[in-house]
């Protein structure tokens, strides 16, 4: 079943969330999974969604890198990667990320083969809770 369009005007589409299919600028399946370590390749700003801090504010530089914490989705078409910016001076080190702002630094990494002893602990941490 094809998703069904709604057009309010020339520039805002809707999509039915029911019959959707994923927002363009993701991939079918997760292009990065828990634990990878990634690079943010913009400027991250408040769009609104964090109440603490005026939209437009800078929440996390480009180039800054952190960690794929966990995977999830908005809105049943829109995948989110929260991401752990570790030891970062920014306000907030844990921001939600789509796919086309990150880039992956290396090809992932296990509890056995993690390389930063502050993942190392969120894992088990994790596994505790």
């Amino acid at each position: 079943m094809a998703a069904k369009e709604f057009s309010v005007d020339e520039n805002i589409v809707l999509h039915d969330s029911v019959t959707a299919s994923r927002s363009g600028k993701d991939e079918d399946e997760p292009k990065f999974k828990e634990g990878q370590k990634v690079e943010l390749l913009e400027n991250v700003v408040n769009d609104g969604t964090y109440p603490h801090a005026k939209i437009g504010t800078l929440m996390m530089p480009k180039g800054s890198i952190g960690y794929i914490k966990s995977i999830g989705e908005f809105l049943q078409v829109i995948r989110v990667y929260e991401v752990h910016f570790f030891g970062t001076t920014m306000e907030v080190e844990i921001l939600g990320c789509r796919e086309h702002e990150l880039k992956a630094v290396d090809d992932g990494c296990d509890e056995e083969t993690t390389e930063s002893p502050l993942f190392k602990a969120m894992l088990e941490k994790r596994k505790n809770n």
